[in-house]
């Protein structure tokens, strides 16, 4: 490994503290990085490492988990460091040691993300582009939600699929999509809010104490449903997470269709990663919303 000595030293400048790798032990579960428990003997980090080109990738993650931290809503890991060196990027960060079985705490984590959800920008979008999974995220920022979400999220990814190849029914559909995209906002007017970004059961957990924890964020400010919607794509989320949430801030008339409208970005997402059967479900996404407005 050709980077323990150069991310020791950087820790140590970082937090006045001298910092030596003793231990390393591998983390499994990410699927792009990868994921390390370091420790001195006295203190523990938690790294990511991935290749020398993902830097961008690990400082946009940084200003991300800090744009939460700073809204004083949620626990988020905090950025220690990151740098890169001739064969690798990394990402360090606070050590929390977690755990995935508080569902009686889904409450907390309810409230504390409506809080977060009513840290508002006055604008979509947010100062610098980050990743989505490996993907970039576009995040050049606009007054107008619908444009935002037309060009920057439903149409970037479009424009993705059609370079992989996925022409036919899915562009055509995608096309109808976007030209009447405005019809799901009848009546609200969503807000900039400060979102997670890529909320799935895998990115959030809970610390020692209980405490809701948020990690893995492609943060930018737009349409808190967003958040809401993607807690629903692959499940994870118990009933007292949506109640709590709900009874703090509830959910505009319209939720229900408008939500296969974001979940439809996460799986477009999905197609230009792995491809497969995500493109049937993408497909069968834009049939079902294009039916709601024939």
């Amino acid at each position: 490994m050709h980077a323990w000595g150069e991310i020791s030293k950087q820790i140590s400048t970082a937090t006045n503290c001298h910092f030596k790798v003793k231990e390393t032990n591998a983390i499994g579960g990410g699927c792009i990085n990868q994921t390390y428990r370091i420790a001195d003997g006295a203190q523990r980090y938690f790294v990511k490492l991935n290749t020398t080109n993902s830097l961008p990738m690990f400082e946009a993650e940084a200003a991300g988990l800090m744009e939460i931290h700073q809204s004083h809503t949620l626990r988020v890991p905090l950025p220690v460091c990151y740098g890169q060196n001739d064969h690798y990027a990394w990402l360090v960060l606070e050590y929390l040691t977690i755990h995935n079985s508080a569902h009686r705490n889904a409450s907390d984590l309810g409230i504390q993300l409506a809080a977060m959800h009513r840290v508002v920008s006055n604008q979509f979008g947010w100062v610098r582009n980050n990743t989505i999974g490996q993907t970039p995220q576009i995040n050049t920022t606009s007054s107008d939600w619908i444009y935002f979400w037309q060009t920057h999220r439903l149409g970037y990814q479009l424009d993705l699929a059609r370079i992989h190849g996925f022409n036919g029914k899915l562009q055509n559909l995608g096309e109808q999509l976007l030209i009447n995209l405005n019809k799901f906002f009848s009546g609200v007017s969503p807000v900039p809010s400060l979102l997670h970004g890529d909320l799935w059961s895998g990115n959030y957990s809970y610390d020692e104490m209980g405490n809701p924890v948020l990690f893995d964020p492609a943060v930018y400010y737009g349409d808190r449903e967003t958040d809401i919607a993607m807690t629903e794509l692959f499940g994870g989320f118990p009933a007292n997470f949506y109640s709590a949430y709900r009874h703090d801030y509830p959910l505009d008339s319209g939720y229900n269709i408008r939500k296969v409208v974001y979940n439809l970005y996460h799986v477009l997402n999905h197609l230009n990663l792995f491809g497969g059967n995500y493109r049937y479900q993408a497909e069968q996404m834009m049939n079902r919303l294009l039916a709601e407005i024939h």
